[in-house]
């Protein structure tokens, strides 16, 4: 790898194969037998966790806009909306995309310097598969692959601490993904991934405050986005073949070299995505948990409290704590409350949860809960920050109006690394989510669909996802996994 003072010249880079190529290779390469049994499993933990997180964002105001957009700019396709209706493959992949990010309940991938969330590559995948008609086997070698180079791009780049946003590495991830599927040769899948990212170089800027309904959707574009350029590459269409080392490519966007070995064809990058189990960024989920235990164990109410303190490492209170992204004292929308450590606290000791009904604009905007988060002080702390990635930390003080303290130190979470969400608990969080928009039997049969995935066609999965209802229909019991 050429040095940033010494760039690779066009000379060099036609002699010998570009990291774009690289990527096509090990994309091409890549095996079923690659998957081994405990990667499987977790990928289909990880797939009803998508699944999950897509229905629970069904009857959602924007969801609702964007389907109306599709309706207008439909074109005629095959591919499947979750909640029911068809379309063309890349505005599947930017609706069911957008779906799963909604609720901010997806997976993540930790890493110096930023993180991504996998599933993200979901909503794309999905629509590649059943475009091609491909099998259950095939969508998850896919998927498997998507997750390997984001993930392994992420651990070796610091995107956002740099300023730019994940989705810039989704772009390469989600095109390579769905190029597998396509049945593109390796060169062919090189140039889709530099057609999908050489024009989806994403700001930070979309988590600065006051943070905006894009946040949400960026991914589904850079979705779209990539399915179309997969189609294009199987076409013929070419893109630059130095994206990251060449004259002006992501290694001088970045200011670094981009090394990674792409040659090693493991697919075990599943392993070290972390969980939600709080509508929450994923910096908020050790310090709801530490809120919520503290609450519960002690009996208290929002009304005993008069000011909450919480310690956190420096990620999370830049992006959502007041830092480095803006402040964060006047939340209106909901975007804006699910990246904000004070609404998200206040909210878990009014609510004792803190699920899609959080989220809900006219939840954020209430006087009780406005009130509260002016009482909360979000704090940097150099020893938590020193744990990052590896472990997620937060100290919460509570006190209270007659003088008691109640304190609460957190490393990490159950879904995080050190506590992985089991099987069990990820159905669980399926049925709180999905039982409004699914009765019973469809949620089962989902379940049944998922943990069968590699046996059967990716048309069994969509047709059960075709039934999901677009508004809620049946009764909400479940409490949220708590």
């Amino acid at each position: 790898m050429a040095s940033m003072t010494e760039l690779i010249t066009p000379k060099q880079l036609a002699e010998t194969p570009s990291a774009v190529e690289r990527i096509g290779a090990f994309v091409v390469a890549a095996r079923p037998e690659h998957l081994t049994t405990d990667s499987r499993q977790l990928f289909k933990r990880n797939i009803l966790d998508s699944i999950a997180c897509a229905i629970a964002a069904v009857a959602a105001p924007s969801l609702r806009l964007l389907r109306d957009q599709i309706e207008e700019y439909r074109a005629p396709g095959r591919c499947t909306l979750i909640g029911g209706g068809k379309t063309s493959p890349d505005q599947a992949a930017l609706f069911n995309s957008s779906l799963v990010r909604y609720v901010d309940l997806l997976d993540s991938y930790m890493a110096q310097g930023g993180l991504c969330h996998p599933s993200d590559n979901f909503g794309t995948i999905l629509a590649a598969a059943e475009y091609v008609g491909a099998s259950g086997e095939e969508f998850m070698l896919a998927l498997a692959v998507a997750y390997e180079i984001q993930c392994r791009f992420t651990s070796a780049v610091p995107v956002m601490a740099k300023g730019f946003n994940h989705a810039t590495q989704l772009a390469i991830s989600a095109a390579a993904g769905a190029g597998k599927l396509f049945g593109l040769s390796a060169g062919e899948i090189a140039n889709a991934i530099s057609i999908a990212t050489v024009d989806n170089v994403s700001l930070a800027n979309v988590h600065a405050e006051p943070v905006s309904q894009w946040k949400g959707f960026s991914p589904g574009m850079t979705g779209m986005r990539a399915v179309y350029a997969a189609s294009l590459a199987r076409r013929g269409f070419t893109g630059p073949k130095g994206l990251f080392e060449g004259p002006f490519g992501l290694e001088l966007m970045f200011k670094q070299s981009i090394s990674v070995d792409w040659e090693q064809p493991s697919l075990e990058i599943i392993t070290q995505t972390v969980m939600k189990k709080y509508c929450s960024l994923i910096h908020g989920q050790p310090i709801l948990e530490a809120v919520l235990e503290l609450k519960r164990h002690n009996g208290l109410t929002a009304d005993d409290v008069e000011d909450v303190r919480c310690d956190v490492f420096q990620g999370a209170f830049d992006f959502a704590g007041g830092g480095a992204f803006g402040p964060k004292n006047h939340p209106q929308r909901k975007e804006q409350g699910d990246y904000n450590i004070n609404y998200l606290i206040a909210a878990a000791l009014l609510d004792d949860q803190l699920g899609p009904a959080q989220l809900d604009e006219a939840r954020i905007q209430a006087p009780d809960v406005q009130a509260l988060l002016k009482r909360v002080e979000i704090r940097p702390d150099d020893s938590f920050s020193a744990r990052y990635p590896h472990e997620l930390s937060a100290r919460i003080t509570i006190r209270t109006k007659d003088r008691r303290v109640f304190v609460k130190e957190q490393h990490g979470y159950e879904g995080g690394l050190n506590n992985p969400m089991s099987w069990d608990r990820t159905v669980e969080k399926f049925h709180w989510l999905s039982e409004a928009f699914a009765d019973e039997g469809l949620r089962k049969r989902l379940i049944r669909a998922v943990q069968q995935l590699d046996a059967r066609p990716i048309s069994d999965l969509m047709d059960l996802l075709a039934q999901v209802r677009c508004t809620a229909a049946f009764p909400r019991t479940h409490p949220g996994i708590q």
